[in-house]
């Protein structure tokens, strides 16, 4: 089943969802259903590297990823 990324349009929150099938995304924070696809980056294996590609850490105006946008960078 394929993990999807969305943001919640009533409470900004930056969620990964499981969605099998038919079902409609929900924000698991707020419930709502005015969820918004974002584009993720895929993450393969690489022979010989054990490690998956990351993004560095931010500066003050953050890389643009969805975490660091909502001043959040999981690398700090």
């Amino acid at each position: 089943m394929p993990l999807y990324e969305y943001t919640c349009k009533k409470c900004k929150m930056d969620v990964e969802l499981l969605i099998r099938g038919d079902e409609a995304p929900v924000c698991p924070e707020c419930g709502s259903k005015r969820l918004e696809k974002q584009l993720s980056v895929p993450a393969a294996h690489v022979a010989g590297n054990s490690s998956l590609p990351a993004c560095p850490p931010c500066g003050d105006g953050g890389c643009g990823m969805p975490p660091c946008a909502n001043g959040g960078c999981p690398m700090q």
